[in-house]
Formats: C-alpha cells, sequence, structure tokens
C-alpha cells in the first residue's frame, strides 16, 4: 500500500493543522504561524491546550477535575480569540486535553497535515538549543511534519 493511500484512509479530505497552545506569548505567535498556514492551504486548524493534575511534592493534590479543564478552555479560548479574532478566516476547532502535553499533541496529530508547536530553550538550556522537551520529543516521533515556531530570543 502506499503512503499517500494511508494518508487517505486516515484523514478523508479534510486537511488538517494542529497546533499546540498553552497560553503563553510563544505559543500565541505559533497559533498566529498556524493561523496563516491554515488559510494558504486552505486547512482546518485545530488548536490544542494540554493539562495534567497538579502535583505537591510528588503526590497529586485533589482538585476538581473540572475546574482544571474549564481554566485550560478559558486559557486556549483566550489566546484563539486574540489570535484569530472573532471571525477566524478558516475554520479552528479547540481541544482541552488531559494529559502530558507531547504525547497527547502527537495523539492529535495523528493523520493531520502539520503539527506546529512554539520554540522554548526550557530550563536546561545550552549553547544552539531551541526546542523543550515537548517540542523535541514531537519531533522525533511525529507521524507528520512539524513546524516549531521559534520563541523571542531562539
Amino acid at each position: 500500500m502506499s503512503s499517500e493511500s494511508e494518508r487517505t484512509m486516515d484523514r478523508p479530505e479534510e486537511r488538517r493543522i494542529v497546533v499546540g497552545v498553552d497560553g503563553s506569548p510563544t505559543s500565541r505567535r505559533a497559533l498566529r504561524w498556524a493561523l496563516d498556514q491554515a488559510r494558504l492551504t486552505g486547512a482546518v486548524l485545530e488548536a490544542v491546550t494540554c493539562w495534567i493534575y497538579p502535583t505537591m511534592y510528588g503526590v497529586v493534590t485533589l482538585r476538581p477535575e473540572s475546574r482544571c479543564d474549564r481554566e485550560a478552555g478559558r486559557t486556549l479560548a483566550r489566546a484563539v480569540a486574540e489570535v484569530a479574532g472573532v471571525r477566524p478566516p478558516v475554520a479552528v476547532r479547540q481541544s482541552v486535553l488531559l494529559g502530558h502535553a507531547a504525547e497527547e499533541l502527537l495523539a492529535r496529530a495523528h493523520g493531520a497535515d502539520l503539527l506546529v508547536l512554539c520554540g522554548s530553550r526550557g530550563r536546561q538550556a545550552f549553547a544552539g538549543a531551541s526546542a523543550g522537551p515537548v517540542d523535541r520529543y514531537c519531533l522525533n516521533h511525529a507521524r507528520c511534519p512539524v513546524v516549531v515556531v521559534p520563541g523571542p530570543g531562539c
């Protein structure tokens, strides 16, 4: 079976771009880039934010799941509204997922045309590094093309 026919089976006819959004200025920059690319290619844009249960000293704090999910959803909605405006030039879907960002983004990007991430140096920065742990993991494991939009100073 050819790779083109495999792609067709994964996503019938819809072009789709997935972008990770955490509410930071750098992720808004990635969202803006992804929105422009979706407009140019006629793709649907899926803005994704992920969250995990907050921990303190290795113990999961007891906060209602719905509260964390709602806050993550509000953060995502604010970022999309700020970048895309009231009438986005393309269809924009918003997804709030419970789980580790790298794993959830890769799962959501399965069959997508493109995965867009914001670049960050992370806490363990060294000269020449431009990808944080989520970026690096996605770059190494994605089954679709990945674009890392650099943050300021990268």
